[in-house]
């Protein structure tokens, strides 16, 4: 069946309800397992003797492995099929992450979680593409945004049961007792997500060839810009939440690691405006709302250099909602901006964004070392300006930036 003759299930419908919730349950399976181990970081310092910013290695192999198989798994995923793929790589990524939290030495578990990175790779390199083929062209980027606050509950779940269970038992009994959640949401997944339809499997040598697919997206200048956003933000995203335990760990607040984790709750702001972008970017275009969030971000990083911690968690929840609402946008248009190739324009807009979170949220901790929270918020606050001015420069008049035409009848 050709992507002409598929419309797309519409919204409201049974099916459309599935997907989003199997979807959900795939990035809970997925951004749980990755980010279980920045809620526990002082904990893994501290059994091996090693620096916040190397500490903060076990977050950064495991996007950096991510990062290195999108396009491999994208490359799978257009022979073998969406959903297929993403069950393939929940249930590898499951085990390896199990695996993990018994590894006897820092090494170990640097390897480990760079394989477990891997293995998860294969639920963002296909997730959004699954969306386009399977749902109603109009109601994509809605669609978008409700997966990408999947995501984000994804990773406030993994935080919240790692950091509670590592603080009262170790940080190992915290990072099991996510791969025991990711573990039944993998279920979870295979069990609601329905039977592809507007999926069409890409035969040797009819179209180009992978190389091919990745170059044709690599020319796109607003694609390339896209990209930009995700690596820029996502990297100091990361490095805000790699280091804000330590932060808050250290005089003058001083709050024991299990508080620290609650703070985590901040990602249900993202979850709210990741939605809130989606509908506002069908209704207003993508770009105006993007660039409201840049600055939204901004705000929130300057409100959390205060001493009074209120304030700093109100500053976190602001800066949250703000990446949240510029990912969205940006990980939606991908397959807006793309022509040919749909699966590697959004698996490379996933190689830049967990690119970004490995070396940018890696060097953040450098920053910290030098500077404390202040050079961490002046840092990721500069990334983000950085995107916002590209985004003017690159992306104004681009398919998607602006408000849909009216419908004729």
């Amino acid at each position: 069946m050709t992507e002409g003759t598929w419309p797309g299930h519409p919204q409201g419908s049974p099916a459309y309800r599935r997907i989003l919730a199997a979807l959900l349950f795939a990035g809970v399976a997925t951004f749980a397992q990755l980010y279980s181990l920045q809620a526990v970081l002082t904990g893994v310092a501290a059994e091996f003797g090693v620096s916040p910013a190397d500490a903060a290695l076990s977050v950064s192999a495991a996007t950096l492995g991510l990062a290195a198989a999108v396009i491999p798994w994208s490359a799978v995923a257009d022979r073998a099929g969406r959903r297929r793929t993403m069950a393939w790589a929940i249930s590898g990524a499951v085990v390896l992450g199990s695996v993990a939290a018994l590894a006897p030495t820092f090494e170990l578990l640097i390897i480990l979680r760079f394989l477990e990175g891997v293995a998860l790779g294969g639920v963002p390199a296909t997730a959004l593409v699954y969306l386009y083929e399977e749902v109603q062209r109009l109601h994509a980027a809605v669609a978008a945004g409700t997966y990408v606050a999947g995501t984000t509950l994804g990773g406030l779940a993994g935080r919240l049961v790692a950091g509670p269970v590592g603080d009262a038992f170790g940080w190992r009994y915290g990072v099991l007792a996510v791969g025991i959640m990711a573990g039944g949401s993998a279920v979870a997944f295979i069990l609601l997500a329905p039977r592809p339809r507007g999926f069409r499997p890409v035969i040797r040598g009819a179209e180009p060839s992978l190389v091919g697919r990745v170059t044709m997206n690599l020319r796109s200048p607003g694609l390339v810009a896209v990209y930009a956003q995700g690596f820029l933000l996502m990297g100091g995203f990361v490095a805000v939440y790699n280091y804000l335990g330590f932060h808050l760990e250290a005089p003058p607040f001083v709050l024991p690691a299990s508080l620290v984790s609650l703070l985590f709750l901040a990602y249900l702001s993202g979850t709210a405006t990741s939605r809130l972008a989606g509908g506002l970017s069908a209704r207003f275009g993508r770009l105006p709302v993007l660039l409201t969030a840049i600055p939204v971000i901004m705000v929130g990083l300057a409100t959390t250099l205060t001493a009074f911690l209120p304030l700093v968690v109100v500053g976190l929840v602001v800066f949250t909602g703000g990446f949240f609402a510029a990912h969205a946008v940006a990980s939606g248009w991908t397959t807006v901006l793309a022509t040919d190739g749909r699966a590697q324009a959004s698996a490379l807009y996933n190689v830049a964004y967990y690119a970004g979170s490995s070396v940018l949220g890696w060097l953040g901790g450098l920053f910290f070392g030098q500077f404390g929270w202040a050079g961490v918020a002046v840092f990721s606050g500069s990334l983000a300006a950085a995107a916002g001015l590209l985004a003017v420069v690159a992306l104004r008049g681009a398919p998607g930036s602006g408000p849909p035409a009216p419908r004729t009848e």
